[in-house]
Formats: structure tokens, C-alpha cells, sequence
């Protein structure tokens, strides 16, 4: 397993993530989450993560009791997780990113994960209603504290984390590290066009989500909604267009073929394809199942037989979306 640099931190992550969205939530059991958090372990897998949305704070604890029952040293893993969403029905603690919610969530998360700290926290949305200050102050207490070592974004506009970091540098508090997007083959503009920019231009770590589309990319969703996928799960019914697009499955048929080349799947190919951009430190897979998370982290070994004519086919393949500057 390759290990990258988080941006122009000194922490480094593996090239492949493991995290818990669906898996941990409304699909996941202990016994799976036990089985699958020992595959990417063995494999050399660093970086795990999550969210207190995830299942309303399910996949933290399922990931927490996990954990622990594995005894991993804590030393050897970076977990990661987020704050937006919260879990308490009350006014000040839900979807927002005040002060007062942080100082909680952040207790709240660490509690439900059995541990005294998180290496990386991330703001899961950007929050129009609280003041860039007040946030920016909070995490940083938070990193203070000892309660994160890291604090990110996830889902912010480049003008957005360029405002956070300027507040960082005029108090003198601790800047954000990473941001997290999606990408994949089908959604290339946050991070080749923002990520990009952002990765340049105060040296944020990139980490990405998604890499195969919520399944699209493997090929599974040529025929229709497959029984025990991501879009028959209960609550996820609004993914089914999406992943029935019949000219993006006819694109994924070509990938199909590109794979072979290499005796390599579609799923595998894609997600070796995002680990090549160089402004990305890790990429979150999100399998399902222990025969899925051991395709998924096979790509690691493709990544570096990609040359750069199989980069400009699928380029041509799935092109980046024209953007206006």
C-alpha cells in the first residue's frame, strides 16, 4: 500500500481509505464491519471513516465497538470523522456548525467511537448561518484541546476554505488541513477544477469519496437495481436513476473493456484511475462486503500500470465537464 502526505501536513495516509456510509449504517453488522475493518487492515489500509450523519451516529459506534474489539494499537490507524448533521432533536445542535454544537458534537462523536481523540475532523458542509469565525475558532479550540490532531472541510467552495484559512492566519489558529469531495470518472470537476486550486493554493490534502458512483462504475446496474446493492437499500430509492443511466452503463461497458486489458474489473480500474491525480492523498472506498473490499483494494497494485495512453482513453472515455471560470 502506498502512503501519501495529507497535503503539506507531515501525516501520511494510505492511498486507499475504508469508510462506513452505507456499510456501517443501514447495511452494516458487527460481525461484517469486524471482517472488513481486518481485510483493509491487513492490506495496509491507515485511514478510517465516518460520520456522526452516518445512520445517526450508527456507523461511529459500529466502527468504535469495532475497533476496540480488534485492539489495534491506535497509534497505527487515522480515524477520521465529521460534523454537521448532529444527532439530538434540539435547536443549536443540528445542521449547523456553531460553537456550541462543535464543542458537543465533537464529545458526543468521540464517545460513541471509544477513543480520546480523532486524528482528522472534518466540517461535513459548509454552514451559511454561522459565522466563518466562529467555526474556524471552534475547531481550532477543538484541535487545542487534544480532542483532533487535523481539521478539515468537506463540501466547501474554494472561496470558502481560502476565507477560513485567512482567519486561521490573522489569529494565528490551526488552518485546515484536507477537504473532502466526491470524484469519480463521472464527477471530475471538485477536485480537478477546486481541489485543484485549493491543493496549490494553501496546501490542502485531498481525500475523495465515492470513486465508483455508488456502484455505477462496476457495471452491476446495466440490467436494473440488483438485490442487496446500495440503490435496494432501504432510504437510498433516489440513487436508481441515477445508476440507470443507459448511456453512462453503455460508457461503463467501454471501461469494462479497457480492464480486461489488464485482467482487471471495471470497479478496480476506476478507482486506480482517481488515485492518479496528484493532488489526492487517499480515496474512501465504501464496499459492502469482504468479496467486494478485496476487488476494491487490488486497484493499489493496478494504479501504477496506468500509462498515459490508457489515461488519455479514458479521458476521452468520461471527460471533465466544461466549466466557466
Amino acid at each position: 500500500m502506498e502512503y501519501r502526505r495529507l497535503g503539506q501536513s507531515g501525516l501520511r495516509v494510505s492511498v486507499l481509505s475504508y469508510g462506513t456510509w452505507v456499510t456501517f449504517s443501514e447495511q452494516g453488522d458487527f460481525d461484517r464491519a469486524l471482517q472488513c475493518l481486518d481485510i483493509a487492515g491487513r492490506a495496509g489500509v491507515n485511514l478510517f471513516d465516518t460520520a456522526d450523519a452516518y445512520g445517526g451516529g450508527e456507523a461511529e459506534r459500529l466502527l468504535g465497538l469495532a475497533l476496540e474489539t480488534l485492539g489495534w494499537d491506535r497509534a497505527t490507524y487515522v480515524l477520521a470523522t465529521k460534523l454537521f448533521a448532529g444527532t439530538r432533536d434540539c435547536v443549536n445542535m443540528r445542521q449547523t456548525l456553531n460553537r456550541k454544537y462543535l464543542l458537543q458534537g465533537i464529545d458526543d462523536a468521540l464517545d460513541r467511537l471509544r477513543t480520546d481523540f480523532v486524528d482528522l475532523l472534518y466540517c461535513h458542509r459548509p454552514d451559511p448561518h454561522t459565522p466563518m469565525e466562529e467555526t474556524v475558532w471552534a475547531m481550532s479550540d477543538i484541535i487545542a484541546r487534544g480532542k483532533a490532531h487535523y481539521w478539515g472541510t468537506s463540501g466547501w467552495s474554494p472561496a470558502q476554505i481560502s476565507d477560513a484559512c485567512a482567519i486561521a492566519e490573522r489569529h494565528h489558529l490551526h488552518k485546515p488541513t484536507m477537504e473532502q469531495s466526491e470524484y469519480h470518472l463521472l464527477a471530475r470537476d471538485r477536485i480537478e477544477r477546486d481541489g485543484a486550486a485549493i491543493h496549490r493554493d494553501h496546501g490542502i490534502g485531498l481525500t475523495t469519496w465515492s470513486p465508483l458512483a455508488s456502484g455505477l462504475l462496476t457495471g452491476k446496474y446495466a440490467q436494473g437495481v440488483p438485490v442487496g446493492s446500495r440503490a435496494a437499500v432501504r432510504g437510498y430509492a433516489w440513487l436508481q436513476p441515477q445508476l440507470c443511466n443507459v448511456a453512462d452503463n453503455q460508457r461503463v461497458q467501454q471501461l469494462q473493456a479497457v480492464a480486461q486489458r489488464f485482467g482487471a474489473s471495471a470497479a478496480q480500474l476506476a478507482i486506480a484511475w482517481c488515485t492518479r491525480h496528484p493532488a489526492v492523498a487517499s480515496v474512501t472506498l465504501g464496499a459492502s462486503n469482504a468479496a467486494q473490499l478485496r476487488e476494491n483494494l487490488a486497484a493499489a497494485a493496478l494504479a501504477p500500470l496506468l500509462n498515459d495512453q490508457t489515461m488519455r482513453e479514458l479521458d476521452a472515455l468520461f471527460p471533465a465537464a466544461v466549466s466557466a471560470d
